[in-house]
């Protein structure tokens, strides 16, 4: 899929809600506390009173609930922090891009979602504070494709980020038993190592032994999403030019999901559903492409009869779904203070102690060393070693372009085109003509 959250409808609602989903009980210790500075610098306001900055964010983003502003403030006494959050994105963005073109409103602190940083930097550049100088901050902590989506045309980094949403495979094991595959990850892994092919052909072979009532995969969209998500060249090509509709890695996911669901191989829902929701628990599908943030949806929903059931694989290809960005509006009053706690917020030590406490992946590749994300593992998961396992996935995910309508892209091909195909039976050609249109309509080309 895109590498970012769909901005609106159910799907957006629940990413958003979910990316501070808890990882589990079974990590490894967290990151050690942040001891105070030696020397301080004193932060106070002209009439020297404590500086209090504000962090906008949209659903439950984690900072707040890992303790991160507690231990900031313990760092810098002279400062207090305070969050402010609405619960969807589809509201947050556009009341953001109002205030930033009014100067007036914002946070000192706010936070972007991956599928509306292109849209922020190509139009709102002029409105945020460079952050790539900031003290403290090393882009060469970062994965390189992360810093890129941070960074404009001009090559100025005015986004810092913060989770990421690498790619796997969870699967049930039980039912790979049951269907005669293999259950073990690393030969799970094998059957379709780079290639998404390899995942057809292994619901082929699941096909011809499936336990009665479960399909494959959850959904021929959910297929799609992972196939794009993989894919060197997207929606948008480097000259930032729309071009989903002659890109070839694009209409090889679109007939790749399709060939899924014309072959009988998905349970034909749609994510982030009642439906869906209720086919974890009823295990009604033995795969789903998973972000690193979904097994924290997957323990909630399958529930203690899932546990040590489902496990996790490395996906055909790397791929990102999903994470978001810290950026710091130049109309605030704080500026220079609001810079500095973005750059500790998304520092890696920071970062894995997020995903310690929250199960948001780091964006910074200089936390993968550190225990808590090194040595991570998953025990509803039959101990997976998530940690690595998503670190290797974050390493290769390709450095795609992002464009500024990319969550409308990907919300169009799933929900007009791709959903159809899996529901009703439509013609894969016929719907990818109606969904071509329907972008078109729906961008005013």
């Amino acid at each position: 899929m895109w590498s970012g959250r769909r901005s609106s409808g159910t799907y957006g609602i629940a990413l958003a809600l979910l990316l501070g989903a808890v990882l589990s009980a079974g990590c490894a210790t967290d990151p050690a506390e942040p001891s105070p500075a030696a020397a301080r610098q004193r932060s106070v306001d002209e009439d020297g009173r404590r500086i209090t900055l504000t962090v906008g964010v949209f659903g439950t983003f984690g900072m707040e609930e890992a303790g991160l502003y507690d231990a900031y403030m313990r760092l810098h006494p002279d400062i207090a922090v305070r969050q402010t959050s609405l619960t969807r994105n589809d509201v947050y963005y556009p009341q953001l891009l109002t205030h930033l073109t009014a100067g007036s409103g914002l946070a000192d602190v706010q936070a972007v979602e991956v599928g509306n940083i292109a849209e922020v930097l190509a139009t709102q550049a002029d409105r945020l504070v460079e952050l790539g100088t900031v003290p403290g901050v090393d882009r060469r902590a970062f994965l390189p494709w992360k810093w890129a989506q941070g960074t404009g045309r001009d090559g100025r980094t005015r986004a810092l980020g913060t989770d990421i949403g690498p790619q796997a495979v969870c699967y049930r094991k039980d039912l790979f038993a049951r269907a005669g595959l293999p259950t073990e990850r690393g030969a799970v892994g094998r059957l379709w190592a780079g290639d998404w092919r390899g995942y057809l052909a292994a619901g082929l072979r699941y096909r011809e032994r499936a336990p009665e009532g479960t399909a494959f995969t959850d959904s021929a969209s959910g297929v799609m999403a992972a196939v794009t998500a993989s894919a060197r060249v997207r929606f948008y090509d480097a000259r930032g030019r729309l071009v989903v509709a002659e890109n070839p890695a694009v209409r090889e996911a679109w007939d790749l999901a399709a060939a899924f669901a014309r072959r009988g191989l998905t349970a034909r829902l749609q994510q982030f559903t009642p439906g869906w929701d209720q086919a974890f628990a009823n295990g009604r599908f033995a795969t789903v492409a998973c972000p690193a943030w979904m097994l924290g949806y997957i323990q909630d929903k399958a529930g203690p009869a899932g546990r040590g059931r489902w496990d996790v694989a490395a996906a055909p290809r790397p791929g990102s779904w999903g994470g978001s960005f810290l950026v710091v509006p130049a109309a605030g009053r704080h500026r220079e203070e609001a810079a500095r706690l973005a750059a500790w917020l998304t520092a890696p030590a920071q970062q894995a102690r997020l995903f310690a406490r929250r199960g948001s992946f780091p964006s910074a590749s200089a936390a993968y060393a550190l225990p808590s994300v090194a040595g991570a593992r998953h025990p509803y998961f039959g101990d997976a070693p998530v940690g690595a396992l998503f670190a290797t996935a974050a390493r290769g995910v390709p450095r795609a372009p992002v464009g500024p309508k990319d969550a409308l892209v990907a919300q169009t091909l799933a929900d007009v085109g791709m959903l159809q195909i899996d529901q009703t039976g439509r013609d894969p050609d016929e719907a990818w003509r109606a969904t071509m249109k329907a972008l078109d309509n729906a961008l005013d080309r």
